[in-house]
């Protein structure tokens, strides 16, 4: 096992919830013949076994940290495994068996990491059995000269003799969620559902975030007295590539456009390039102006299609219809 896989797997392996003594109040899980539970209900006997999981959890944070391989090492089932399914384990996971190597493992670790800590986070401990239980979570490694390291992990426990044990040890990569949100976070105040009003002519536009917040949807529709006369779908998101804000537009009648956003002060100016359904070219600037969190301005300057000038729109005052989600 090289360095970087050790210190991967006792990422997982330190994260476990493990017992260091008996717990608190010593119960019994069997039933009658009548199949009814005794005295003490197996909701108030989970509570109790769960706390002293959960006190195991912090008992086995502290020998990590204290860096004591041998009490490691015997908060395990004589029988342990661990399985690490980390980026360059096998189909099958690498896996080390038995406290003998277990604490072979914990000794070189910290020989070669010092000053590592860890952290970990329980996210759920389920009893399969009243004496078998399962916990999931998340464990970080925290190193003063270099990024942390976070791995999920599963483990089973088994109680022996009142004590909970180590049995079963799984751990995968957590999942890296990739967003561009501090790219987009200046727009945020788009977000919400909003109105422009003038006379028999409505127009709503709905603007969410995606997954992950890496696009915003602009959702809008043109509502010419009672019946909508054009609707369409724009996507605003970080062009990662070209380190800059995109958008493309797509229309009910066929038309598609795209725009780069640029923000000058407190305005935001989008150019845009378009294409018409009938197969001319257009452009345009569009200026968007915050005023306060419930209105903005919106214009659009510089109109071509196919190099004949157009006259620009004026400024109009779209409001806040219903408050972002």
């Amino acid at each position: 096992m090289n360095n970087t896989t050790r210190v991967r797997w006792l990422l997982t392996i330190v994260v476990l919830a493990w017992s260091t003594g008996r717990t608190s109040a010593q119960t019994k899980w069997a039933l009658t013949k009548g199949g009814q539970a005794k005295s003490q209900d197996t909701a108030s006997i989970q509570k109790t076994e769960k706390a002293a999981i959960r006190q195991a959890i912090q008992a086995y944070v502290a020998a990590f940290n204290a860096r004591d391989a041998d009490k490691l090492a015997s908060l395990w089932s004589p029988e342990g495994v661990y399985i690490s399914r980390l980026e360059g384990a096998d189909s099958q996971g690498s896996q080390i068996s038995g406290r003998a190597a277990l604490t072979a493992e914990f000794t070189a670790q910290f020989a070669e990491s010092a000053d590592v800590r860890l952290n970990v986070a329980t996210e759920s401990i389920e009893f399969i059995s009243p004496n078998v239980a399962l916990e999931r979570g998340t464990a970080t490694l925290i190193r003063p000269d270099g990024p942390a390291a976070g791995t999920d992990y599963r483990v089973v426990y088994v109680k022996r003799d009142g004590q909970w044990l180590i049995d079963r040890v799984t751990e995968e990569e957590t999942p890296v969620i990739h967003s561009h949100y501090d790219q987009l976070k200046a727009l945020e105040w788009l977000v919400g559902d909003w109105e422009d009003r003038g006379g028999a002519i409505t127009i709503k536009t709905e603007c969410h975030w995606t997954r992950n917040k890496n696009f915003m949807t602009r959702s809008f529709t043109v509502v010419v007295g009672d019946q909508v006369d054009l609707s369409g779908l724009q996507v605003v998101g970080w062009d990662p590539a070209e380190k800059v804000i995109r958008s493309w537009l797509f229309d009910s009648d066929g038309g598609f456009a795209t725009g780069v956003w640029e923000q000058q002060g407190q305005r935001w100016t989008v150019h845009t390039t378009a294409t018409l359904n009938d197969g001319r070219k257009g452009s345009s600037t569009n200026i968007f102006r915050p005023i306060d969190e419930n209105s903005f301005g919106w214009q659009k300057i510089n109109r071509l299609v196919d190099g004949e000038i157009l006259p620009n729109i004026d400024e109009v005052i779209i409001v806040r219809s219903s408050s972002p989600e």
